[in-house]
Parts: structure tokens; sequence; C-alpha cells
């Protein structure tokens, strides 16, 4: 499920992806079929092309869907959210915890990234969510993006004046190795905070087995209690790199500041000593000073937040549509 107007639309899937009961964390074991995947879609485009032309085809990618080869003299835009992290820059937080899934991985890498590479070029324009992912692009495929920030929902996560503040830092994600949690466990134990995490992930238990009497593990929250912690939290602690990173300008829309790594899309959405604070050494000592100090300014995080809203992505992405397909065929 995405949502109700994608969900209605026809779709064509790669077969293999129509069995039932394939996991996500099954078809990460796929990815030496990836560019047989893509291939069968290109095909498939062409297909649809030579009964009814296509104007433009605008892929969403954070693997492989980049490589798509449009028909000919069609423009392709590609969302990128970031190039392949498991392949280009983040293969040892991936292979933790299995030993396997890590040598698959340094099998395969190079083969993926020289056709990954390749078929950059099948993109006529890369939009990134990113100031760091639009780097990522140059660094991985040599090609320029222009940035485009993720809509957020500053339409339902708003600050409510009737809501009172409390002394919790709060943690929204994936408990995943890659996400850092145990960083935010660790600064919190130093500073004697307390800590809400929300969310669910393959290293829950671990974590737990970390966390001391002030850290409290909430599972998965509905969108209703997200942005009820989300206005009560003192802050958020965000100690991961991300590519962008939706909860740090979620958690801001309700006038939450975050601290944040000072790495990835942190750097485009938190305004350090304005929205919240960023730390650069990935210790518990650094991410407890830089909550020492941030203070709450909502009207600021609001502020901020608004920048991200809808409107402005979808600006941003009609800008680049209008730039690559004539007026008069739309």
């Amino acid at each position: 499920m995405i949502g109700p107007v994608i969900d209605d639309l026809p779709r064509i899937c790669w077969p293999l992806g129509k069995i039932p009961g394939v996991s996500d964390r099954l078809r990460r074991w796929m990815l030496p079929l990836y560019p047989t995947a893509t291939r069968y879609l290109g095909s498939r485009l062409k297909d649809l092309h030579a009964r009814n032309p296509i104007d433009l085809v605008i892929s969403t990618s954070s693997a492989a869907i980049k490589g798509l080869a449009t028909p000919k003299a069609v423009p392709h835009l590609c969302y990128c959210h970031s190039p392949a992290r498991y392949i280009w820059s983040q293969q040892s937080e991936y292979s933790k915890g299995s030993a396997l899934r890590g040598a698959g991985l340094s099998f395969y890498r190079k083969s993926f990234q020289a056709w990954d590479r390749q078929t950059a070029a099948n993109v006529t324009q890369f939009l990134a969510n990113s100031r760091h992912t639009a780097h990522e692009i140059r660094r991985c495929f040599d090609r320029d993006a222009e940035v485009v920030h993720p809509p957020a929902r500053t339409d339902f996560f708003t600050p409510d004046s009737r809501t009172t503040r409390e002394d919790f830092w709060l943690y929204v994600g994936a408990l995943e190795s890659y996400k850092n949690v145990d960083l935010a466990i660790a600064a919190a134990k130093l500073a004697n905070a307390r800590l809400l995490i929300a969310g669910g992930g393959s290293d829950a238990e671990h974590l737990k087995s970390l966390a001391g009497p002030h850290t409290q593990f909430l599972g998965r929250v509905s969108d209703d209690d997200l942005r009820s912690l989300y206005r009560r939290a003192r802050l958020l602690v965000f100690p991961q790199c991300e590519d962008f990173g939706i909860v740090a300008v979620e958690a801001q829309a309700c006038g939450t500041p975050v601290i944040a790594l000072g790495q990835g899309g942190a750097l485009d959405s938190v305004h350090d000593g304005l929205t919240g604070a960023l730390f650069h050494e990935r210790t518990p000592q650094a991410l407890a000073d830089a909550a020492a100090r941030c203070v709450i300014d909502e009207v600021a995080c609001r502020s901020n937040a608004e920048t991200f809203s809808t409107a402005a992505f979808e600006a941003g992405l009609m800008r680049a549509i209008n730039a690559l397909v004539p007026v008069e065929a739309q």
C-alpha cells in the first residue's frame, strides 16, 4: 500500500516480484537479479509506448530502477533517494549481523557498480532528495542533480498550544544497527535523560539489553500517537546519517528541535543553534553535549519545516517536468 491514488493505477511487475510471501527482507537477496528485472520492465515499457505513446517516464529510485531504459526519445526523470547504499556507501553497515550477506555484497559489489554507473546514462535528469544525495549521484554516477526535498506532512504534523512539553528525548525510526540507536541510548544514560523509542526492527532485543531504567520502547505507533510524541518531547534524537530523513522535519513541524549527526540530509533540514543542534563525533558525550545546548524555539522549528511542505515539493517536481516535456504535450 502506497496510497489510494497510486494503488488504483494499473501496474506492471517483474514476475518474481509477484510471488506471494516475498518479503522486503527476501528481496534483498535478489540483488544480482535487479538488472534483469530492470531490463524486463524496460521491454514492457517499450511495448506500452508502441501502443500508446508516452511523453515522460518518472522513476523513484533507491537501488536499480534508475537504470530503466526508456523508449527512444522519451525523457526519463529520476527522483533519486540514494544510489544503492549497500553497494556504494554503507556495505559494512548492511553486512552487520550476517556473514553470508556481507560475503554476497562483497562478491557482487563491483559488478553491480559497473552496471549502475553505465545505466545512469538512461536518465535524462536526476532530482536528488538532498544536497548529500546530489553529491552521491555525482560521486557514483558522474552526473549532476537538482535538489528537490521530499514532502513532509506539515498539515498533519503541527504544534499544539494545548499540549505541555515534557522532559524526555525521543527517537523515531527503525531499530537497525545502521541507525545508531545504541548511541542515543548511551547518550541518554550519560545525561541521565528519559528516552522514548518509537519503532521496531531486527536490533530491538539487542538495544533493550543496552537500555537503562529511563529508556522506554514503545514499538510501532500510530500517526496520531506519533504526533503527540513529537508535540510533547523536549527534543528528537537523530543519531544516524540519512539521505534526507523526513522524521527530522516532522518533529520540527510540531515545534520540536532536533539533535542530529552533522552528516547527510540533516545538514539540509536542521539549523544548528536555531532548530536544533548538530554533533560531529559519533560518541555519547558529543550527542549529550549537543542536547545540553539545545533550546526550544517552536516558531523557528515550524517555520523551517514549512519549507519542506507538499506544495514546495510539487512546485520543484513540476519545474523539472516542464523543462523536459513541452507544455502542449501535457
